[in-house]
């Protein structure tokens, strides 16, 4: 019984939690050997409380932050407005399935052009203003228009109308067929305010019908918020209060977990993850989902208008190495696909079979596009992504192996996204992903999209875009969606050479369920709600 005596030595000594303490005697055949009172407390501590005041540091934050949900550009305000203060009309569950959040339910017509979605009855804003379809309409309304600033513009550019029918339902117009819209209004930017009596929306005040209330708001610093007595969801938003903190350093976000100031982080200095695990009563975690890097090739500029040139840089690059040296195994490589592993249609392995690195055919794609002793410059900086310069240099190894020369060129981190991002014709940028398909595609690989990085224009393409978005039958959806993804892998303008995990780490009295979600960083950016104190 050594075995099991070890594993109670570990547990007294606070170097495993009650629960890895059972899922390793599990595993090894010695639950039996576990005592009653270890599995009864285990079972007490895995149930959610109420209570307890939450400290978090967030990244991503800014001075020039504002509480207008269509303003919200990153993580910190993406956690605050979109996990905290306010709901959606549909929300991504853990598992990756679609549910309703606002909307109690909704239909299509067969098309999938019209859309109805009946609202939640009984719901309440902090205010103590009861929710009705006004405010629906309101709010959408808010991110419509030629005037609108809203980052959600594009999303929503599909919708020629929207309006009440009757006391609880809204209904959507879209110009064309999509099936897909129920998960688009999950978007964070696109949360449910007040309207105003003279129309419009009040952002201003925070006010939503989220499962915690603003009690002050310091932006690019901190932000209180405290529970909503009245969160129409049973068994969510467990904390008394909030704290988010922005901490943009790395190593004052560990220091500060580490040291129980805080009680969790996101976003780990991957160099030194191995030494935080050692930190007694701490949880480190990590969630792969649909974050990728991506190393966006102009189509429609010499060399890389050629897409022999383009195969031959996809196979001159060793994924693996990168997955190792830069992301430190949190993740998984890259297919050249952006569909990740939070999507529900992404081709299976044997569909589409992973590219490796091959220095020959590399070779044998420069000979066929009579490009032999190819040279071309990478433009990079570290606020690409995480270890991006670095990859770069790696890339540039496995290429010279492959008879190719890369230049890295270093640009400077101020003005990458608005000088060189978009611009210069060969690059390295990174995405969260997309819940979805089509709004990945749409949005960064479609002909004529703002975001379209690559300027990659494959009519055949375009063609099956439009076809999948109105499929409402799901088995010819998926086809039309296998067919995509390998076009653009075998055509596309991008390499995406890993997928990056979000990583966490939480102090050992935080309760959690067994799956977290990883459509976004912090349980899908619910951990607000999701999370609670064990005692």
């Amino acid at each position: 019984m050594k075995k099991i005596d070890d594993l109670k030595r570990e547990l007294s000594e606070g170097r495993i939690s009650r629960r890895e303490f059972i899922a390793r005697a599990s595993a090894m055949g010695l639950i039996a050997a576990v005592p009653a009172i270890i599995l009864s407390e285990e079972a007490q501590a895995a149930a959610p409380k109420s209570g307890g005041h939450y400290k978090q540091a967030l990244t991503g934050g800014a001075t020039t932050d504002v509480l207008d949900p269509a303003q919200t550009l990153d993580s910190y305000m993406i956690n605050v407005s979109f996990g905290q203060l306010r709901n959606n009309l549909t929300e991504i569950a853990p598992d990756g399935q679609l549910v309703g959040e606002l909307a109690e339910s909704w239909e299509a017509t067969p098309d999938a052009a019209t859309w109805r979605f009946k609202i939640r009855r009984g719901v309440e804003f902090h205010n103590g203003k009861t929710l009705d379809v006004n405010d629906v309409v309101q709010s959408f309304n808010h991110h419509r228009g030629e005037d609108t600033r809203s980052a959600a513009k594009g999303i929503i550019a599909p919708v020629t109308d929207v309006r009440a029918e009757g006391k609880d339902t809204v209904v959507f117009t879209l110009e064309s067929g999509n099936a897909d819209f129920p998960f688009l209004v999950s978007d964070y930017h696109l949360v449910i305010c007040p309207a105003r009596s003279g129309g419009g929306i009040d952002w201003q005040s925070g006010v939503g019908t989220g499962g915690y209330s603003l009690e002050s708001y310091e932006p690019g610093v901190n932000t209180r918020v405290k529970r909503n007595p009245n969160y129409w969801k049973a068994g969510r938003a467990h904390f008394d209060s909030i704290e988010n903190l922005f901490v943009a350093d790395a190593v004052a976000r560990t220091n500060a977990v580490r040291n129980g100031e805080l009680h969790s982080m996101s976003n780990l200095d991957l160099q030194t993850v191995h030494l935080l695990k050692r930190v007694p009563n701490l949880n480190v975690f990590s969630t792969t989902g649909n974050k990728h890097v991506t190393m966006p090739m102009h189509a429609d500029v010499a060399p890389f208008n050629n897409n022999s040139v383009r195969l031959a840089l996809k196979y001159a690059i060793n994924r693996q190495e990168l997955l190792d040296k830069i992301v430190k195994g949190q993740g998984e490589v890259g297919n050249d696909s952006p569909v990740g592993p939070a999507n529900i249609y992404r081709a299976r392995p044997e569909e589409l079979p992973q590219r490796p690195y091959d220095p020959d055919q590399a070779r044998f794609h420069l000979k066929a596009a009579g490009m032999e002793g190819l040279k071309v410059k990478y433009h990079i900086s570290d606020t690409a992504f995480e270890g991006a310069v670095d990859a770069a240099q790696l890339f540039a190894g496995s290429a010279k192996r492959a008879g190719i020369t890369i230049d890295v060129v270093r640009e400077p981190n101020d003005g990458y996204w608005s000088d060189v991002w978009l611009k210069k014709p060969f690059s390295g940028s990174y995405w969260g992903g997309r819940p979805t398909e089509d709004w990945i595609f749409s949005q960064i690989y479609s002909a004529g999209a703002d975001w379209n990085e690559s300027r990659w224009n494959h009519p055949r393409f375009n063609e099956l875009l439009v076809q999948a978005r109105s499929e409402l039958d799901k088995k010819k959806r998926r086809d039309l969606y296998v067919e995509m993804q390998r076009i653009v892998h075998s055509e596309g303008g991008s390499i995406i050479p890993v997928f990056m995990a979000y990583t966490h780490a939480a102090s050992g009295k935080i309760g959690m369920a067994d799956q977290i979600a990883n459509n976004w960083e912090l349980d899908g950016h619910k951990n607000g709600e999701r999370w609670w104190f064990k005692s």
